[in-house]
């Protein structure tokens, strides 16, 4: 299902091959609007690479948090191209900053940046 001019539903499936479910299409949307803002803003692909939908079975396996945002497709851990994870999460941070991205997670690893729309400030 086409979420947003450049996101669909299918990249947000578990990596175990669990669609995301009904239940949690809404927050897919809504994690997918902000990706959108941001690829408009950088002008070039977002991807996700990790996961945007977990099953808990997947998440245990991968040492998710327990509560993690993946369990209702509440995040994205996401690359752009040309960006490293630090300077993506900091577009990310201006996005926030300047209202056009919902406050919420960033987690920056070596390879990608978290991002959820938890509506709460958290860092790590």
């Amino acid at each position: 299902m086409k979420l947003t001019k450049n996101f669909d539903s299918k990249e947000f499936d578990c990596k175990d091959g669990t669609p995301v479910p009904v239940i949690y299409i809404k927050n897919c949307k809504e994690v997918a609007e902000n990706l959108q803002v941001l690829r408009d803003h950088l002008g070039v692909p977002v991807r996700i690479t990790g996961s945007g939908y977990r099953t808990p079975s997947h998440n245990k396996k991968v040492g998710g948090a327990k509560q993690s945002q993946h369990l209702t497709c509440s995040a994205a851990d996401i690359n752009a191209d040309g960006y490293s994870p630090k300077q993506l999460a900091a577009e990310i941070e201006s996005l926030i900053k300047s209202g056009k991205m919902k406050q919420g997670g960033i987690g920056i690893y070596p390879n990608f940046v978290h991002y959820d729309i938890r509506g709460t400030k958290a860092r790590w």
